[in-house]
């Protein structure tokens, strides 16, 4: 605040600002006051206040549609075919951790088998299946699919309004890949090209090229899926004008939904280990309100927002989807509606009680912890069968 300028957030520090607007709405305060309410007393800038605003409404429209009992299955795949520049997250090279592939999918197996017994027994209802990472679909075809029908033959899915696998990298989609995911009823796919610029691309260490990009989006097309599309706003050797041409670009394809993250600098990516240009606040700040003006001109619209500790310019990342399309997931996750059971490397179960109370159980972050969490994996069966009753 030195500096003059107002914070893009005020006095809001948390990760979900719109769990702020919700609190108010759900309280009785109308559109307006709830508005104000952000600008005056958190000192929120107009734009962005619109834009929680917006997310908040979207948390209560689904809220309404859900019933105690209703839960979302997370499934992580740390595995990566190289690592991002910018990555801070779980995630090991496939090329360097090969032989750790087997023994994992091998304790993933059992602790599908281990979850699903106690989701059947607790009475618990699937509405939305993510498949994460890492990127998923650095898993060989014949990897893929026998996770895949694990998840189908040990969870009841007759309840299930979303299910997502994200492709994120271009250059591991292939057609076979894609055959399996719709096969086993995943109608949303997510493909990340993070810049559309060769140059940002080098500079991000992301063995793929644009091109790559245009080509896995011909073939999610073909599915028939929906598509999400991220794209990160503030990335090396990025500038505003380059930043537009990538997100005209994305916009061009039509995804249903498009993802916009600021980049956050964190701790472990190489990133903060090089000598690199990264664009400043203002730059970013550009970039971000020309999305914003390019999207709602596009028929998208804001769903789900939340924030990141060292995030560029102080800003946000923010869902956008055409009607219809909000993803159930994010939304569930982010706003914590209602309890996420994860599975995997790095997968964190967050266990949503009926009078509000929130607890998180981790899983190992590491494949090779990962591999050997046999006692862990029971202690965090026990917790769940604890708070059973009020879920």
């Amino acid at each position: 605040m030195r500096s003059g300028d107002r914070l893009p957030w005020g006095t809001l520090t948390g990760i979900r600002p719109a769990k702020v607007a919700e609190k108010l709405l759900l309280s009785g305060k109308n559109e307006e006051s709830t508005l104000q309410k952000l600008i005056k007393t958190y000192k929120v800038r107009p734009d962005k206040a619109a834009l929680c605003m917006e997310t908040a409404q979207a948390s209560i429209k689904l809220r309404k549609t859900l019933a105690p009992r209703d839960v979302a299955l997370y499934l992580g795949i740390p595995f990566c075919p190289t690592r991002c520049a910018y990555c801070s997250f779980v995630s090991n090279s496939v090329e360097r951790s090969f032989n750790m592939i087997e023994p994992f999918i091998e304790t993933l197996m059992q602790e599908i088998e281990t979850m699903s017994g106690l989701v059947n027994e607790l009475g618990l209802r699937i509405i939305a299946v993510y498949i994460g990472g890492g990127t998923p679909t650095s898993l060989s075809e014949d990897v893929l699919e026998s996770v895949m029908s694990a998840l189908a033959d040990s969870f009841d899915f007759s309840n299930l309004r979303e299910y997502t696998v994200e492709a994120g990298r271009p250059d591991t989609i292939t057609e076979q890949k894609l055959e399996i995911i719709t096969r086993f009823g995943a109608k949303r796919i997510c493909i990340n090209p993070q810049s559309m610029s060769a140059d940002v691309l080098s500079n991000i260490r992301r063995n793929h090229s644009p091109e790559d990009v245009f080509n896995a989006v011909k073939l999610v097309r073909k599915t028939g899926a929906v598509m999400n599309m991220d794209i990160i706003a503030g990335l090396p050797g990025d500038t505003p004008a380059g930043f537009s041409k990538t997100l005209d670009t994305v916009v061009e394809l039509a995804p249903e939904n498009i993802t916009v993250h600021t980049l956050s600098l964190k701790k472990g990516s190489r990133i903060m280990l090089e000598s690199t240009t990264i664009p400043g606040g203002t730059e970013v700040g550009e970039m971000l309100d020309y999305a914003a003006l390019r999207l709602r001109e596009s028929g998208y619209a804001p769903y789900y927002v939340y924030r990141q500790k060292y995030i560029s310019g102080g800003f946000e990342n923010t869902g956008w989807s055409k009607p219809g399309h909000e993803g159930i997931y994010n939304i569930c996750m982010m706003e914590e509606l209602c309890t996420v059971l994860a599975l995997g490397g790095g997968g964190v179960t967050k266990l949503v009680t009926t009078d509000g109370r929130i607890e998180r159980i981790f899983n190992a972050k590491y494949p090779r912890e990962y591999i050997i969490m046999t006692d862990k994996m029971k202690d965090k069966i026990g917790r769940i069968r604890e708070d059973a009753i009020s879920i």
